[in-house]
């Protein structure tokens, strides 16, 4: 899952602007020239951390973590010396205008993604932001333009889909083998009252950010198509951010999608996708190794390993991303066919909804 225990400062608008074009031309000529793929790091978090270690368990060759820019001199300093990485950052401006680096990958808060992805794409990086991207659909529409504007590979990072169980369900769905989609039901939950991040306004909290990105994204898996009608119930804490909801997406014929996201328990953690002829189900399905097939029999891939051990669970398969970023831009592509440009808008208007209908509206929807 995705976790960040790192509040970044507010930076406003400041740095945001574009540098000369003939700057990000040559930058981009430097990488399509090059196989090797050089990260920055926006963030000293301990989802930051666990990527870091991830890319490492790639080829050299391929990836290298170059730059890692914290709010603290201090922070990244500490988290550069660990890791091994070049260069180091006290402010996140300093590290768009690093020439040295070609991808900046964003792990920190919510609230910050956007600053920070049009940031990194305004200075010529290519950019990986961490889920949810945006705090609502408008900002999310916000990051794309930049993206095209200045011709750069953007992705969020919904490491998810490419795990090989979500592959494979892929192809399951493209080869008809389950028939038709009927139905999706996704439950996610997690005792996780005492989570800071997920319980406070100004740090983007509540389970439709932090879970509800990974049971959307399951179920648009499935249909691939906008849902119809979303109809949406849930509680709030004692600050108005959502700890619990339950909804229902109806799609074209009548099929519906199920949802439940939970702070206050662990639920089934499961996905399952119902067909005509068969019904997958994902285990644990935010990062699933396992998969239950439509005969019925179980499936299991076993996670590559790293140079440390990760802070959160499996989160060493970051590198199934990392390694289709690197493809993705080798081949100048500005987007990852399997987390498109529309698909995270598509994603961020879904939240937007569940979040209106159970009541938690931000300063971000204001704007």
């Amino acid at each position: 899952m995705r976790h960040t225990d790192e509040a970044t400062a507010p930076m406003g608008m400041m740095g945001m602007g574009h540098p000369p074009r003939k700057n990000l031309d040559i930058q981009q000529s430097n990488i399509m020239s090059s196989k090797l793929l050089r990260w920055g790091i926006a963030s000293a978090g301990k989802i930051s951390e666990d990527f870091v270690i991830a890319v490492g368990a790639l080829p050299s060759t391929e990836h290298k973590v170059q730059a890692v820019a914290a709010r603290s001199l201090e922070r990244a300093q500490e988290f550069a010396r660990k890791h091994e990485i070049p260069s180091s950052y006290g402010s996140y401006i300093e590290l768009a205008q690093d020439k040295d680096v070609d991808v900046v990958y964003i792990g920190a808060l919510n609230t910050q993604h956007y600053e920070l992805s049009v940031l990194m794409l305004n200075h010529g990086k290519h950019v990986l932001c961490e889920k949810s991207l945006a705090m609502n659909r408008k900002q999310a529409e916000g990051i794309v333009a930049a993206a095209k504007v200045n011709k750069r590979f953007f992705m969020e990072a919904i490491w998810s889909r490419f795990f090989p169980s979500f592959q494979y369900v892929k192809e399951l769905i493209a080869t008809k083998k389950i028939g038709e989609i009927q139905a999706v039901e996704a439950n996610l939950g997690f005792p996780m009252l005492e989570v800071e991040r997920l319980q406070k306004r100004d740090l983007g909290g509540g389970v439709i950010y932090d879970l509800g990105i990974y049971a959307i994204q399951a179920i648009q898996w499935a249909f691939q198509e906008k849902p119809q009608k979303i109809e949406a119930t849930g509680t709030l804490n004692a600050e108005g951010i959502d700890n619990d909801v339950s909804a229902t997406l109806t799609y074209s014929g009548g099929r519906q999608a199920h949802l439940h996201l939970s702070s206050l328990e662990k639920l089934n953690n499961t996905a399952v996708i119902t067909g005509t002829k068969g019904q997958p189900q994902l285990i644990d399905f935010y990062g699933p190794n396992i998969l239950i097939d439509i005969d019925g029999n179980k499936k299991e891939w076993q996670p590559p390993q790293g140079k440390y051990p990760t802070n959160y669970t499996n989160t060493i398969c970051l590198l199934y991303e990392a390694a289709a970023v690197r493809q993705s831009i080798l081949a100048g592509e500005t987007e990852n066919q399997n987390v498109t440009h529309a698909d995270s808008v598509l994603f961020a208007e879904i939240q937007d909804s569940l979040r209106k209908q159970v009541g938690v509206l931000n300063q971000y929807d204001e704007q």
